[in-house]
């Protein structure tokens, strides 16, 4: 509940109010509990939260620009499609909301249990038909006369679709849409219990100069094994996981082509400057290590190896022998 801070007339008025008998208190407090009763309908249960409800919101937003870039192609005329609204209803009312005849196409997700229905007014189903075969992208309802070869053109148009639909949804879950069934009256379509929840994503399209709506009916038991995976904490979470992956693997490309100096020491002496100076081609040096102590091999200054000297084809070379540890490598 919102608290409002009264200003210091109002405050007067009130109590003149109170003294005057113009409001009486006893009122104030049955509108005060009128407030806090909430009408509950049981046929139209929420099972999504406002936090999932605006994830499916951006899914379909996503999959709404990407349907108006490929009808604008196959089209080739002016097309719009925006999210008008996300309702969970029961699926009753949905069927209600729609005309007794229209475009129904029918499809499965393939993980995901349950089919979801895909209504498009025929108007627009009409016009981009009539589009897509050459005319004007006239607008007309004659969804009774419809011709099977008219029905096989516009389902096939709408199955396209769904490459779009499986893009929308892959940056929660990847799925694999497959048309199942096309049809023109809602009444021979049983998808769930009338009083089931369904979410109901509206998106107004415009093709041309026709206009209308299509609606994606989306039953709760097709959304319930991923009702995790719709909280927005989710979805900035997989995102930050998939971007610091990323980033993670360019930095490992880049160390493994970084160079570093590698040095097998020999070992080491000390010389004064005197003796330095009177050196000549020809003299030996006395180390400090022994033929068959095995060698320290350095990456960079740190000294991370033991290793011994050798031949391999012809060549001097270096075997490793063993990984310095800290209490070794501290020593040194």
């Amino acid at each position: 509940m919102s608290n409002e801070i009264l200003s210091q007339s109002e405050i007067d008025a009130l109590l003149s109010a109170l003294t005057t008998g113009e409001m009486n208190v006893d009122e104030l407090k049955k509108e005060e509990e009128a407030k806090k009763i909430k009408v509950y309908d049981f046929k139209r249960a929420l099972r999504f939260s406002k936090d999932q409800i605006r994830s499916i919101t951006r899914v379909h937003e996503n999959f709404a620009r990407l349907l108006t870039t490929y009808f604008a192609a196959q089209l080739r005329t002016y097309v719009q499609i925006t999210v008008t609204s996300v309702d969970q209803l029961p699926y009753e009312e949905f069927v209600r909301s729609i005309p007794k005849m229209t475009v129904l196409n029918v499809f499965e997700l393939g993980t995901l249990d349950g089919r979801i229905i895909m209504e498009v007014n025929p108007n627009i189903a009409y016009a981009m038909m009539d589009r897509l075969m050459g005319g004007f992208g006239a607008s007309m309802n004659k969804i009774e006369q419809l011709t099977e070869i008219e029905m096989k053109i516009i389902a096939s148009i709408f199955e396209k679709t769904l490459e779009h639909y499986r893009e929308a949804w892959s940056t929660i879950l990847d799925i694999e849409p497959c048309m199942q069934e096309f049809e023109v009256n809602p009444q021979f379509l049983q998808m769930v219990s009338p009083n089931d929840t369904v979410v109901v994503i509206s998106l107004n399209t415009q093709v041309g100069e026709a206009s209308g709506m299509i609606n994606l009916c989306i039953p709760h038991v097709v959304l319930e094994p991923i009702i995790p995976k719709l909280s927005v904490h989710y979805w900035m979470q997989s995102e930050r996981k998939a971007q610091n992956s990323v980033e993670t693997e360019v930095i490992k490309n880049r160390i493994k082509l970084a160079e570093v100096p590698v040095v097998a020491e020999l070992g080491t002496s000390v010389v004064t400057v005197q003796e330095f100076l009177e050196m000549r081609v020809g003299d030996m040096i006395r180390l400090d290590q022994s033929t068959s102590d095995p060698l320290v091999i350095k990456v960079g200054d740190v000294p991370k190896f033991f290793g011994q000297p050798g031949k391999k084809n012809k060549k001097l070379a270096v075997q490793i022998l063993g990984h310095i540890e800290r209490g070794d490598e501290a020593d040194d």
